[in-house]
């Protein structure tokens, strides 16, 4: 790549760090409640987990495939990458554990004290937890130690493990391992009232008690993350039951290389080459911390803090929606005119309700809909179910490939094909992230179509805390091209032509492109060029090549983009008329739209499931909607408006590639409150105390209190389901999306379980250094 370009272009893996620090940030801000700022916290490190599995473990895959390869964006090669990926988090953690110590200090006002060991000064409450361990502890705790001619244990993904340097009676050295989090304990043990230890400090500090007979040379906590990123698709043999095939899939995935190994004490530099070793790591994957290397624990904290004090967000409670008349058939109501909800803002209820409808109305002859993800008891799959056994064509296409929700639509599937729905699973090679739902209506000799198109996915529980659209419409080209999309699916081949619909892979890329180019040539023809588009990720390299264009040709665009953005804005001479704002807020942005043209009767503007990034354009089975309608375009595009101008939870990017709160304007402007006051007002329901004290008089200040990331609880850990792993549920925030393009299976892995060092001096040489080196109590830990 030219430097030039570099300069237009920022590299992925570097954008998405950048958004996690804007987390961090969140987690940081002192003007907000304490409650939810321990959340900000979790959800950094939770996104920082799923960094390293998929990102990460992507680079390492091209690393050992194609390792002089250059990033198209960056030109760096993936070992290159990786480098500078580790420097930068390292770089990092050091306000990750200065924040987490703020926050206890914070939590020590409230009356919640997490101690340390060697910080009792009670005897009793020492001997307290010494017989809490010798009882409920070191029973369930299975120790094991490494020596020259034995195995090195696995290491679960993301668990945390007591790692001790042993010296017996002859001097020798060996290491042992004990797994601190075993699901039978929990990992807050109460002290006495108001006061709590975490259980692998707990285990950490009796280690000796644990390897009687040896000496404790060193000692540390550790946490192993394995890679994710594995290909779905390359080893499929079309003879075995895709299901079964994807749930083999899954526990591969979780006997991975590992990517990362974190420490919670920084020990001698020997140790940890040997550690290395068996887990086949570089020096430069090794990250040390001073706190807690899982922050996952804060979320029972939250629970155990007293509620309505201040240390929470005030209550917002989806609205009903003034478009629909709940007491009407829905189904007539969209017949009558399109609508459209908006989340978390207005209740999912009358989408809900279209389908119970549905599935009761004798008039309606088919269901089809996409999933992707549910939520854990799901309203959708219920009235599918229904919709079959009062015998109404239901196809149901359930996307097994959606990471870290595999285990939870095997077993939907299970359950719709058991109650008679026809379940298929998409086209080889590309996800199906689009979501689509067409109830086809006979009355009389007319065919009647109703199809919804969305811009997130159909689960109750992330309606509550996305921010998404949802169109239902009438349309009948609209309908009919939805009914392609959904024989295409069934015949395993792609779109190829549409009368409305913007469908990936073959029509949504090229559309978007024509249009930018439309708007380009009205800008050099001394017209009004125009582009908006708002999106959860900008990386599409084609796309960004022309956003350039337009950029040049005097095009204003205007991006609100709250994750990646590949596009570095305000270049001189190339990005001068494009802007970038990322909003993090109390709730996750998540609608993608696409405005061209300025506001007006020629203004086109779509809503659909894809970011413009290519493995959403080229990669993915995807769709957008034009929004026909102008007083809904109207809607949309004055929230859009709203959100550029929100200088409370916005930033905006600079053509350095770093980010900045957005301050101009004297009035505040915070758009998901705004938002949230106007659906309080539509539905007729009284304000929220705070928004009333935030905003009156009406004319003046909008919301000034800033709003909170997304709860903890955006990809819930599932229950275990019949025949299948329980989900390893990570936070997802961002939403938890694959990678560009999912490698295929690396050769089988001894379980990282190396039969000796290869690489490094074996434990039964290994000198140790003198006692200054040696771990003890009285070395810092978390």
């Amino acid at each position: 790549m030219k430097d030039e370009d570099q300069k237009v272009f920022t590299n992925r893996e570097f954008s998405l760090i950048k958004f996690n620090e804007r987390v961090l940030e969140e987690a940081e801000r002192t003007d907000l409640p304490l409650g939810e700022r321990l959340n900000f916290a979790a959800i950094y490190q939770s996104n920082m987990d799923e960094f390293f599995m998929v990102r990460v473990g992507k680079l390492v895959h091209k690393n050992k495939r194609t390792p002089q390869k250059e990033d198209a964006l960056s030109g760096l090669t993936p070992k290159e990458q990786m480098k500078a990926i580790c420097k930068t988090v390292r770089g990092i953690i050091p306000r990750r554990d200065t924040l987490f110590n703020e926050l206890v200090a914070e939590l020590d006002k409230e009356g919640f004290h997490l101690v340390e060991f060697k910080t009792l000064k009670a005897e009793e409450d020492r001997k307290k937890l010494r017989r809490y361990f010798e009882r409920e502890i070191r029973p369930l705790v299975e120790p094991n130690i490494v020596e020259d001619k034995m195995t090195f244990p696995f290491l679960q993904n993301k668990a945390i493990y007591a790692v001790a340097v042993l010296q017996n009676k002859y001097g020798e050295n060996r290491i042992g391992i004990v797994p601190c989090l075993t699901g039978a304990f929990p990992r807050l043990i109460q002290v006495k009232e108001g006061t709590y230890i975490l259980a692998e400090e707990m285990i950490l500090h009796f280690l000796p008690e644990v390897f009687r007979g040896y000496t404790v040379k060193a000692k540390s906590l550790i946490r192993v993350t394995r890679n994710a990123d594995i290909d779905a698709d390359a080893m499929y043999d079309p003879d075995y039951d895709y299901r079964e095939y994807m749930s083999e899939v899954i526990r591969k995935r979780k006997k991975l290389k590992p990517v990362r190994l974190e420490l919670s004490r920084v020990l001698d530099e020997r140790i940890v080459d040997v550690l290395c070793s068996y887990l086949k790591l570089e020096p430069s994957q090794v990250f040390f911390y001073s706190e807690p290397l899982d922050l996952s624990f804060v979320y029972t904290i939250r629970d155990l803090l007293p509620q309505n004090t201040g240390l929470f967000y005030n209550k917002r409670v989806p609205q009903k929606s003034p478009q629909f008349d709940m007491r009407r058939s829905i189904l007539d109501q969209i017949v009558e005119e399109d609508k459209l909800l908006s989340y978390p803002y207005n209740s999912m209820a009358p989408f809900l309700e279209m389908l119970h409808e549905a599935a009761n109305d004798e008039t309606v002859a088919s269901i089809r809909m996409t999933l992707y993800r549910m939520a854990k008891q799901s309203k959708v799959i219920e009235y599918l179910i229904e919709a079959a056994e009062n015998g109404k064509e239901v196809l149901v296409v359930v996307e097994l490939k959606a990471r870290f929700d595999e285990e939870a639509n095997i077993y939907w599937s299970r359950r719709l094909e058991a109650a008679g729905c026809r379940v298929i699973y998409g086209l080889t090679g590309y996800k199906v992230h689009s979501k689509l739902c067409l109830i086809t209506r006979r009355i009389g000799a007319i065919t009647q179509y109703i199809t919804q198109i969305g811009t997130g996915n159909y689960n109750e529980k992330t309606s509550r805390l996305y921010t998404d659209l949802s169109m239902m419409t009438a349309n009948v080209s609209i309908g009919r091209d939805a009914q392609k999309v959904f024989q295409a699916l069934v015949r395993q081949e792609f779109v190829e032509e549409t009368e409305q619909l913007l469908v990936a892979p073959r029509i949504l890329r090229k559309t978007i492109i024509e249009l930018i180019e439309e708007q380009t040539r009205i800008a050099e023809y001394g017209g009004q060029g125009y582009i908006g588009l708002k999106m959860n990720s900008l990386a599409d390299n084609k796309i960004m090549k022309k956003l350039v264009e337009a950029s040049k040709a005097g095009v204003k665009v205007d991006m609100v983009i709250r994750g990646v953005c590949c596009l570095v804005p305000g270049v001189p001479g190339k990005t001068d008329n494009i802007r970038c704002v990322s909003i993090v807020g109390r709730f996750l942005e998540h609608a993608r739209v696409f405005i061209f043209g300025v506001p007006g009767p020629e203004q086109k503007m779509y809503l659909g499931s894809a970011d413009l990034m290519k493995r959403n354009t080229a990669n993915r089975v995807e769709i957008a909607t034009p929004v026909l309608n102008l007083s809904l375009r109207e809607r949309i595009w004055n929230m859009f408006e709203t959100q550029l101008n929100d200088n409370q939870q916005g930033r905006e990017m600079l053509n350095d590639g770093t980010y900045v709160k957005v301050t101009h304007g004297d009035v505040k402007i915070n758009s998901q409150e705004l938002f949230f006051e106007q659906a309080y007002r539509e539905a007729g329901e009284p304000l929220p105390e705070s928004i009333i004290e935030e905003t009156a008089p009406e004319e003046q200040a909008q919301p000034e209190e800033a709003a909170p990331v997304q709860e903890a609880e955006l990809a819930e850990a599932l229950q275990k389901l019949p025949e299948a792993e329980p989900s390893e549920a990570l936070q997802e925030f961002p939403e938890a999306e694959p990678s560009e393009a999912l490698q295929e299976f690396p050769e089988a892995e001894p379980s990282e379980a190396l039969q000796a060092l290869q690489k490094a001096e074996p434990f039964m040489d290994l000198t140790l250094p003198e006692a200054e080196t040696v771990f003890d109590d009285s070395a810092p830990e978390a």
